[in-house]
């Protein structure tokens, strides 16, 4: 029997199928699958695509958009919400940023049709072998189409509905906005949502300034904003930053060059803290939250998500310079303090910096405990002897410092004998400081400064504030010292007491005895009172000018006599101060009382704008996002509407005798550094020195510098006001009014008198003013009191003063607010805004996004009641109460 032979075609037999029949019948069973799949897929796409949510969300954009706070020259300075947010247009994003997010995200973006096949059946391939769900293949279009209306949950359903949802998007959107809206919507991190934020949260500019490396480093996030976080998670991030540079080079997008610079690139990464924060141009942390609690005041919690913006009136300059003024004045004072020792004291393992991941553990736990404020850098010793000092911010970053000028100042910590809690020695937390500029390799250890201060600047025609810093760092406590800070201005209330004495009949050349005396208790009703002047200095008789310009004690106490204590108390009103922080008493005249610079710069204000009352203010108009305002200031201005404070003559004279302060008084140096003869103004020293003010002004910008330790002590017995607080003045002023011209003084108002070059009152000529007030002996003085003590049948009362349309003084003489009401555009979106509601700043229970409220002063609070505008016979009423009662209030000779 005879077994059938195989043909050599088929050696296999029936068992074996040609290789081209096999490939045919695969081709036709993936044939039917994809028919299959087609119409299962046009199936759902038919049933499905109607319920699909319309694209109304992305067609008509309108995110979350927090608010803004802006300078009045549009410099944004503040930024609150859940999703910091800067919308851009497609043409204002750059080109790199674009190209490196399609690098990592999408290169194929422009070419599929939303839908990248050959990722997907990667994803679904891997989804199979691993048996999970994990997300893959996704493309922009797929991300925009989550971002927008889908969970994040992973389930096939879910796929499916992203599918057909990016099927529509790409069907109704074109391809660049498409990747507008995944550029402005995708979160990155640090609550940063959009490549524009996040280009400021991480880096501190905005997008269309950032290099190709910072580029590929915000376009690594998308993939996991955690994990790829360059705050929290640098080695990773950079780790995803290259491999995104990697694939701009190979898709054509950088150069080999470009990808090798872009490599060595080494970046600067923002504090997870953000400080200046949170990238801003413009240190404007103080106005910024002020505007801020206002907002809330209307808003409320859809403050931080409608997209406000506030345009307040600070000017960027000038809030730059007052900030660089501040913080170089007190760091002036610290260096010439005795440094305290080291901020803290760590154990540091011997031979650590051959290990860069050990040696950077332990400096991030430094900079946790003891931040960086700004340009004073938290930094561990690493060696140090009376000539060199080492220390190390990172484990690449090792800094020598050995000028001899700048461990002078620390030499005593480093005498091997000095105690431990002084010594700088290895493991001492130290603040270092370059000294020189940016481009100088010269540092400098120096503390973290206790001293505080606070400057304020307005336009005193209107009240516009134009700079405000509270603080030396608004990120080591945001109590604003400007606002909220109520200290003896010492001798800065001076002024405010001879203008008193003017209208109460006399003059500039009115001779005024400076000897002293002491009071008993017995003579002031409490206890001895012995008040002397500056260095025990003296001379026997000094005119009022004279006397104001070498601000002498003897003078101001005897003047202040003269009028009455109860009178200057009601005087001090008319400038916006608190009568009920101001007793009636002697002291008054050396500045013993409250006040906030705030209310002190008001006042030296009215000097400055021909003796009217503004009232300060900070937001000058509130935008939506569409640009439409909302709300809008209507600042009363001086000479048109306000109320007057003072004589226009009273305010002439002082004008000039603050002047003669600047020129040849305790402030001289200011037109030796200034060289203008447009500007007034006078120091403040308290007791001890534990206050210095200064206050200046120009007809266009008045000024206040306070300078102190919160928790109030001597700053030493060589400090003056006409020293620290002067000196950050003009390191203030003379930025802000360079270019500026200037101004001539306003001509002599009708009724003011010249005899022997000096001023006199229409109703005080010479021979009826007061000539002289000699009560140079302590005796004199005790006689003067003894018969005089009483005042009754005596008129000690401010008389109302005629103002232009009637218009009276406020009754609440705080003028610690910033703000006046802002009256509301009737539109529909401030439709429930009503008129008078940003009068006040809220003080407490202000919510902040991330922010604790600060507790500014309300408007509004308990103060003295303040006569309102009267009459035109009030000049003859006032000579009347001098010419009746000289023999009590002064005694003419």
């Amino acid at each position: 029997m005879s077994t059938p032979q195989q043909s050599s075609a088929n050696p296999g037999g029936k068992s074996g199928l040609p290789w081209k029949r096999i490939l045919v019948k695969t081709g036709i069973v993936a044939a039917g699958v994809g028919a299959c799949g087609a119409v299962v897929l046009g199936l759902a796409l038919a049933l499905a695509w109607p319920s699909l949510p319309d694209l109304h969300a992305m067609t008509d954009y309108r995110p979350r958009v927090p608010l803004r706070i802006y300078t009045a020259d549009k410099v944004l300075i503040g930024e609150y919400g859940e999703e910091h947010r800067n919308v851009l247009r497609f043409n204002e994003i750059p080109p790199v940023m674009r190209q490196a997010v399609l690098a990592a995200e999408d290169d194929r973006f422009y070419s599929h049709g939303g839908v990248d096949w050959m990722g997907v059946a990667r994803a679904v391939l891997t989804n199979v072998v691993k048996g999970s769900k994990s997300q893959g293949g996704s493309t922009i279009t797929m991300q925009v189409a989550r971002n927008f209306y889908l969970s994040s949950e992973k389930t096939y359903s879910r796929k499916l509905y992203e599918l057909l949802l990016t099927f529509k998007i790409e069907n109704e959107l074109t391809k660049d906005q498409i990747l507008e809206l995944y550029m402005n919507q995708i979160y990155l991190g640090h609550r940063a949502y959009g490549f524009a934020a996040a280009s400021r949260a991480y880096f501190g500019k905005p997008l269309s300034e950032v290099t190709p490396a910072e580029a590929a480093m915000l376009a690594g996030i998308p993939k996991a904003p955690s994990r790829f976080n360059p705050i929290t998670n640098f080695p990773r991030a950079e780790i995803r930053q290259h491999y995104v540079l990697g694939r701009m080079k190979a898709l054509g997008y950088l150069t080999p060059e470009q990808a090798d610079e872009a490599l060595k690139q080494r970046l600067t990464i923002r504090g997870a803290d953000g400080t200046s924060a949170r990238g801003f141009a413009v240190h404007g942390d103080y106005p910024s939250e002020l505007a801020r609690q206002l907002m809330y005041g209307v808003f409320q919690e859809e403050t931080y998500s409608k997209g406000i913006d506030v345009y307040t009136t600070i000017d960027s300059k000038a809030q730059e310079a007052a900030y660089r003024a501040v913080r170089d004045g007190v760091m002036d004072y610290t260096r010439r303090a005795v440094y305290p020792g080291p901020e803290d004291q760590i154990d540091l393992p011997d031979g650590v910096e051959s290990d860069a991941q050990a040696l950077d553990e332990i400096l991030d736990g430094v900079q946790d405990k003891t931040p960086d404020s700004e340009d004073l850098l938290a930094a561990v010793v690493l060696s140090a002897s009376p000539t060199e000092v080492k220390v190390a911010r990172s484990a690449r970053d090792i800094i020598t410092i050995s000028d001899k000028k700048a461990l002078a100042v620390v030499a005593r910590a480093l005498n091997p004998k000095a105690s431990d809690s002084q010594r700088i020695r290895r493991g001492s937390v130290v603040y270092i400081h370059k000294t020189g500029g940016k481009d100088s390799d010269t540092w400098e250890i120096i503390n973290m400064p206790a001293l505080q201060a606070a400057l304020v600047s307005m336009a005193p025609q209107d009240g516009a504030i134009r700079a405000m810093i509270g603080g030396f760092d608004y990120n080591r406590g945001n109590f604003n010292r400007v606002t909220q800070a109520w200290r003896q201005p010492g001798s800065n209330i001076k002024p405010f007491v001879y203008a008193a004495a003017l209208e109460r009949g006399f003059t500039p050349a009115t001779q005024i005895s400076d000897q002293p005396f002491m009071l008993t208790a017995a003579q002031t009703g409490s206890k001895d009172w012995q008040p002397k002047n500056d260095g025990n200095k003296y001379e026997p008789m000094l005119t009022l000018r004279q006397g104001l310009y070498r601000s002498k004690n003897m003078v101001s106490i005897r003047i202040l006599q003269a009028i009455s204590p109860q009178y200057a108390q009601d005087y001090l009103t008319r400038f916006g101060f608190d009568k009920s922080r101001w007793p009636a008493v002697l002291p008054l005249a050396l500045g013993a009382g409250g006040a906030t610079p705030l209310q002190v710069v008001n006042g030296y204000g009215v000097f400055a704008n021909g003796g009217y009352r503004v009232t300060p203010y900070l937001v000058d108009h509130v935008t939506d996002r569409s640009g439409k305002v909302l709300m809008q200031a209507q600042p009363v201005k001086a000479g048109d509407e306000a109320a007057r404070a003072i004589d226009p003559r009273t305010a002439w004279v002082m004008d000039d005798i603050l002047r003669g302060v600047t020129t040849s008084g305790t402030a001289a140096r200011a037109h030796q550094v200034l060289k203008r003869n447009d500007v007034g103004g006078k120091t403040g020293t308290t007791n001890d020195a534990v206050d210095v003010w200064f206050s200046g002004f120009t007809p266009d910008l008045a000024t206040t510098v306070w300078m102190g330790f919160d928790q109030p002590k001597s700053l030493g017995t060589n400090e003056f006001g006409s020293g620290l607080a002067l000196s950050t003045w003009l390191d203030y002023m003379q930025p802000v009014l360079k270019g500026m011209p200037e101004a001539k003084q306003p001509p002599r108002p009708d009724g003011l008198l010249v005899e022997n070059g000096e001023y006199y009152f229409a109703e005080f000529p010479p021979g009826q003013a007061v000539a002289s007030l000699d009560l140079s002996s302590g005796d004199a003085l005790t006689d003067f009191l003894n018969n005089n003590r009483s005042t009754d049948g005596v008129d000690t009362s401010v008389k109302p003063l005629p103002s232009p349309g009637g218009a009276a003084l406020p009754q609440n003489s705080n003028n610690s607010a910033v703000q006046p009401p802002l009256q509301p555009i009737p539109v529909p979106s401030a439709a429930n805004v009503a008129p008078g509601v940003m009068a006040g700043v809220a003080t407490s229970g202000v919510p902040a996004a991330g922010i604790p409220a600060t507790g500014v002063p309300a408007a509004g609070a308990p103060a003295a009641t303040l006569p309102a505008a009267g009459s035109a016979e009030d000049a003859a009423a006032r000579a009347s109460a001098v010419t009746t009662s000289s023999s009590v209030i002064a005694r003419p000779l």
